[in-house]
């Protein structure tokens, strides 16, 4: 019998910690997910609507103000409530990709509250 392979790299153990959640978390049109992608350099917001398989919406800081990372993050989270908001969402499933709550993720999270989703 064949040994399974245990991760070894960080994008790796993020991987299977985002499968991991997404067994328990999914989105709806009622109430879609919230994704958090975050790259070196950028962040990135979609809200997902699992049951239809599609994305509803999508926002990055590549258009968003100018400032330090975690500022344009906060950016990122408004922009997407607000969008989401002309779209008659309130309610989202927050899915946080395997990453830590912590840092940049934890800042699109609390601009998307300031900005009137619940989750």
């Amino acid at each position: 019998m064949p040994k399974m392979r245990i991760p070894k790299t960080r994008p790796e153990m993020r991987q299977r910690r985002h499968l991991r959640v997404r067994k328990k978390v999914t989105g709806t049109e009622e109430r879609p997910r919230l994704v958090v992608f975050r790259s070196l350099k950028h962040i990135y917001a979609q809200l997902v609507d699992d049951v239809a398989n599609r994305t509803l919406m999508t926002v990055s800081d590549q258009k968003v103000a100018e400032g330090k990372k975690t500022e344009r993050s906060v950016e990122v989270g408004k922009e997407i409530a607000a969008r989401a908001k002309e779209a008659g969402i309130t309610r989202v499933v927050f899915d946080r990709a395997g990453y830590k709550y912590h840092g940049r993720v934890k800042a699109v999270a609390d601009g998307a509250r300031e900005g009137g989703l619940e989750f």
